[in-house]
């Protein structure tokens, strides 16, 4: 599939934005999607994962609790809720599918094969 990432900006320490990320292709509801993230100077990493169910959802442990991850089958998009934004979560936030069997969600970067071009995140202090 291909993805197209949105809903990045600029927001304040406490502030809240809700990313977006939209699929082509007939083969959505297949697929497990994540979210990850890269700042300046370092790598990237898993931010958050939902399986074909939605039920499976993961998340990494800096952002437990102020993220939601969640999916629209219908839609095709994938949405991350950020609430209680810090600092530290400045970065550009990437999407990313892989078609999967109803058990599996990845939650590392090598295991999907999709990536959408990456929205910026930047919060203030």
């Amino acid at each position: 599939v291909q993805l197209q990432a949105s809903g990045g900006g600029w927001v304040q320490t406490g502030g809240s934005l809700r990313l977006s990320c939209t699929a082509s292709g007939r083969t959505f509801s297949r697929h497990s999607l994540g979210w990850f993230r890269q700042a300046p100077g370092k790598e990237r990493e898993f931010v958050s994962a939902i399986g074909r169910s939605t039920s499976s959802t993961y998340y990494a442990d800096s952002v437990k609790g102020r993220f939601t991850i969640s999916r629209d089958n219908d839609k095709k998009t994938v949405y991350l809720q950020m609430n209680s934004l810090k600092p530290e979560d400045t970065a550009v936030y990437y999407c990313a599918a892989k078609h999967t069997i109803m058990t599996f969600t990845p939650i590392t970067e090598h295991d999907y094969d999709d990536w959408g071009q990456g929205t910026q995140v930047t919060v203030s202090s």
